[in-house]
């Protein structure tokens, strides 16, 4: 059942652990030490506003340096047919601790994201793990988010919340997660050519859909909850706000604008907009990426103002749908 409304926004922590895959230190790694700048800038932006967000952070970034991530690293571990997805084959890249490799580690932000209020430590899994890739198996997932969740209880951290890499979500995935506790997730939405699928099986014409819907609104839109089912709460994403680009800066406007509109007419009927991007995003071009990112903040200030529609991390709105549900119910008792 669809429930809740609000301005929700959630953001994937990853640094290099997101991108292995496809960027090294060399080519990427600007926007990686940028986001020791981004967390801090974010926060006060947040507090300005009183908007809630959620952290979904690779376990991995958890660890104090590469002893102890060695020591937690889980003995059943993915084998994906493509090897380069496994974040296991870059261990050998890691450097001693945060100081030394903030590509990898990040345990003094999370605590900095911690001590803000209204904001929510969520897991994106231990190892960036990828539920629908060729050769992953639930046992190795299992094991992937307990390690997780040892880790981020290690450092007093309690995880009810998950959001899966690149969105790759299927109901197996979900019941493993259950089983270990976790009760909220970031699921695709209706958007255009949304909806997680493995890397080998997303072609061209999916990709250029969902880029052209960061600026032009595709196809028809419905208003959405969070969907209860299972034990489980999904808050669906609505929008990835992609960053300012020097070659698409003529369509920022177009860009902002289709995000004010979303979240005016989400206000207008009681829905929730979930609006989400990674912090490395930020990490370059972060003046131009704030005037974005303050425009959106600002509305959605004004949004709860005006018609009581409340700005809320994913946890918070998992929340509000149950107690909405419960009060529903105990009115039709």
């Amino acid at each position: 059942m669809g429930d809740g409304g609000g301005f929700v926004l959630s953001l994937d922590f990853e640094l290099m652990w997101g991108v292995n895959d496809s960027r090294t230190v060399a080519n990427y790694g600007r926007n990686i030490l940028g986001v020791r700048h981004m967390v801090p800038r974010m926060l006060d932006l947040l507090d300005h506003y009183e908007l809630g967000c959620t952290w979904a952070t690779v376990g991995f970034l958890f660890c104090d340096g590469r002893d102890e991530l060695l020591a937690r690293l889980p003995a059943i571990r993915p084998s994906y047919r493509n090897p380069r997805l496994s974040n296991y084959s870059y261990l050998n890249t890691v450097g001693a601790d945060e100081s030394k490799d903030p590509y990898h580690f990040a345990p003094s932000l999370i605590r900095d994201i911690s001590r803000r209020p209204h904001q929510e430590i969520a897991t994106h899994t231990f190892s960036h793990y990828y539920c629908l890739e060729e050769g992953q198996t639930y046992e190795a997932l299992a094991a992937d988010i307990d390690a997780a969740l040892d880790v981020a209880a290690a450092k007093g951290y309690s995880i009810r919340t998950i959001v899966f890499p690149r969105n790759q979500v299927s109901a197996a995935a979900l019941a493993v997660c259950r089983e270990a506790g976790i009760t909220v997730y970031r699921g695709t939405g209706r958007a255009a050519g949304g909806g997680g699928v493995a890397r080998e099986r997303e072609g061209v014409l999916r990709r250029a859909v969902r880029f052209a819907d960061s600026y032009l609104e595709m196809g028809a839109r419905r208003e959405l909850g969070v969907e209860r089912h299972d034990g489980m709460c999904n808050v669906p994403a609505s929008l990835f706000l992609r960053p300012f680009s020097h070659r698409l800066a003529a369509g920022e406007g177009l860009k902002l604008q289709r995000i004010l509109n979303a979240m005016r007419r989400a206000a207008q009927r009681g829905g929730v907009f979930h609006l989400w991007f990674h912090p490395e995003n930020f990490g370059v071009d972060q003046d131009e990426n704030f005037a974005t990112m303050s425009a959106i903040a600002a509305e959605a200030a004004r949004l709860r103002e005006r018609y009581g529609w409340p700005t809320l991390n994913m946890a918070e709105a998992a929340a509000s749908a149950v107690r909405q549900d419960t009060t529903i119910q105990a009115e039709g008792s």
